[in-house]
């Protein structure tokens, strides 16, 4: 029966999401269980947003907007672009499928980072394109190395900024550099699910290259500081003749009312992402506090998650954490095997892993003054 499927789905492998709470807790026997896995917010979608959501439902006997109307309109104002340039998916990983169903033939080649997001990987081989996966420098994406990479049949190229799994960042004059060494003719994706989480100032805006000179896409979504990740709702903003492209070939309603009315009023919520941001920051700070305290080295992140050298068998450590109903990521499938990655939670999230991580670990660490 093997025949029936399409060549090419063989080297392919499903992802592997971050296991449900309610899961774990079944299988344990314990209660209240945290999820610091999967990246996701630890707070719930703004107030407002919320009631908005709310009204919403009792719509959802008609089919939703399908072309995403007064939200494109929207995101349109607050980049300052026009609405023909903004494309809305199930979250960004749809749009990422969909960028290459419209720009992969089987003998292109795809650039991106080596470990990076692992959608990128699996939506070139979708289209029995090739991925050319370049090594991390320092957890760090090596522009140079990556432009060097690039070919005649180089068609995209994948900069996740930050990068998933490491949390690093790539700089405007990093960015710069680069651009100025790629063909005019090859896409520049710039993954920028973590955008209103990264506080440094040498952070570029990828929508500043999207000039018509080339064609670069933005993806941005709001299942990360908005606190929408179960609402599946992310978006791209690209030169309109790859967002007519993605058009043809997207699902006619891919995007549900309730996640439309939610991203709308979430981009009104300017002071609350400040402070949600904020928040995250503070966390991190507090994760790194802890982890110097138990002599540990870690990832700089400039993310919601930090990439943990745990010194020894990570995929162990984190199924030693879930006995204790903390929820992390162990870092083999990332290629670290004694790394996990731990999501920044709320203040006592955070401080429940630390305690739970110190106890698996059996280090005692010195203590501040």
């Amino acid at each position: 029966m093997k025949d029936l499927l399409r060549r090419g789905l063989e080297g392919l492998v499903p992802y592997e999401p971050g296991r449900p709470i309610s899961v774990v807790e079944k299988e344990l026997g314990i209660e209240e269980a945290i999820k610091l896995a999967s990246n996701e917010s630890p707070y719930k979608p703004f107030p407002t947003v919320i009631e908005a959501m709310q009204r919403a439902v009792l719509d959802v006997n008609r089919y939703p907007d399908g072309g995403c109307t007064f939200l494109r309109e929207k995101l349109a104002d607050k980049h300052g672009v026009s609405p023909s340039m903004i494309m809305v998916g199930s979250g960004s990983n749809e749009l990422l499928r969909l960028l290459a169903n419209v720009l992969l033939n089987p003998e292109d080649e795809a650039v991106m980072a080596n470990p990076s997001f692992i959608v990128y990987p699996t939506v070139v081989k979708l289209m029995n394109a090739t991925p050319v996966e370049v090594p991390l420098k320092d957890y760090r994406h090596g522009l140079q190395s990556m432009a060097g990479a690039v070919t005649e049949r180089t068609k995209i190229v994948f900069i996740c900024n930050p990068n998933n799994p490491t949390g690093t960042i790539v700089t405007r004059d990093e960015v710069e550099a680069f651009m100025a060494k790629i063909p005019q003719d090859v896409v520049v994706v710039m993954d920028e699910a973590y955008y209103e989480l990264v506080r440094d100032r040498d952070y570029p805006d990828g929508i500043d290259y999207i000039n018509g000179e080339r064609p670069v896409v933005v993806f941005r979504t709001f299942s990360k500081v908005y606190g929408l990740a179960g609402c599946r709702i992310g978006y791209g903003i690209a030169p309109e003749f790859l967002v007519q492209a993605v058009n043809k070939v997207r699902e006619p309603f891919n995007v549900g009312t309730v996640a439309q009315v939610g991203a709308f009023v979430s981009l009104d919520c300017t002071a609350e992402v400040e402070e949600r941001s904020l928040l995250n920051d503070e966390g991190l700070r507090y994760f790194y506090e802890e982890f110097t305290r138990l002599g540990l080295d870690y990832v700089p992140s400039h993310a919601n998650f930090v990439l943990l050298d745990v010194g020894t068998d990570g995929r162990a450590i984190s199924n030693e954490l879930m006995k204790k109903g903390v929820i992390v990521r162990s870092g083999d499938i990332f290629g670290y095997p004694q790394h996990i990655r731990v999501s920044v939670g709320t203040p006592e999230e955070n401080a429940r892993f630390t305690g739970e991580l110190e106890n698996v670990l059996g280090k005692k660490g010195h203590q501040h003054d």
